[in-house]
């Protein structure tokens, strides 16, 4: 069979095998193989590295499309000086995941413009690039979707599908205040994670002003109960972040 034949049917059974990055390499590969001699073994091993890279990327960006970031901060772009009070020995613990392995949570309390939603999203794409699946989302988005969704009768199926997230990223609790269903479907969802799943949480409230978002005392501390047994709590008690560069701005 001529060459030109062989290669449109191999470019075709690569396809149906779904070898989208082979099917795409193999010609360049081909070319480059005979220039240089390589053996049949290392021209199939170039292939699958490219296949294997290439799915990779994708997975990485499905992760990431799943997990609902607002903006994508990583850690290159937080700039650690400004924050001194931030214990960088367990924060490095925090970026290799293990916390993830061990279904332990985060808590990331301090001031607006402390920069706690950069920390906690920067996290959260370092678990999408270790292959976990994360989820981020508002404190008040959420309870909103879940009166929703018990409204409507599909609360089980919203329920599963957080539950299904390896790191709940809630950010921003304790701006507004919740009613006693919002607090109580927020609970259900925080109970039915406890040691499961780690969940990460943003907040401007210390603890002992939770009662303030949740109400009823006795549902506030049975959550905070759940949440702080097995968790790395982080205070963020550095000036605003915020504040600092827009002055640096204005004096520019």
């Amino acid at each position: 069979m001529a060459a030109e034949g062989v290669e449109i049917l191999l470019r075709d059974n690569l396809r149906r095998l779904k070898l989208s990055a082979m099917a795409l390499e193999f010609p360049r590969a081909g070319r480059q193989a005979r220039e240089v001699g390589s053996s049949y073994e290392q021209y199939l091993l170039e292939l699958t590295e490219a296949e294997h890279a290439k799915r990779a990327e994708n997975r990485l960006k499905r992760r990431f499309r799943e997990a609902n970031f607002p903006v994508l901060k990583t850690l290159d772009t937080f700039d650690l000086d400004l924050a001194p009070g931030l214990d960088r020995r367990l924060f490095k613990e925090l970026v290799s995941c293990d916390y993830l392995k061990k279904k332990e949570n985060v808590i990331f309390i301090g001031s607006s413009g402390t920069g706690k939603t950069h920390l906690g999203i920067a996290l959260g794409v370092e678990a999408c690039k270790k292959d976990y699946r994360v989820y981020f989302i508002t404190a008040c988005h959420l309870v909103n979707h879940l009166v929703e969704a018990q409204e409507e009768k599909v609360l089980e199926r919203l329920l599963k599908r957080i539950e299904r997230a390896d790191l709940l990223i809630l950010d921003e609790l304790g701006y507004v205040p919740f009613s006693d269903r919002s607090a109580q479907l927020l609970f259900q969802v925080i109970s039915d994670r406890n040691e499961k799943r780690s969940t990460l949480i943003t907040t401007n409230l210390s603890f002992e002003k939770w009662t303030q978002i949740f109400g009823e005392a006795a549902l506030t501390a049975a959550l905070l109960d759940r949440l702080t047994h097995r968790a790395h709590i982080i205070p963020c008690n550095w000036e605003s972040i915020r504040l600092k560069q827009s002055m640096k701005r204005r004096d520019q």
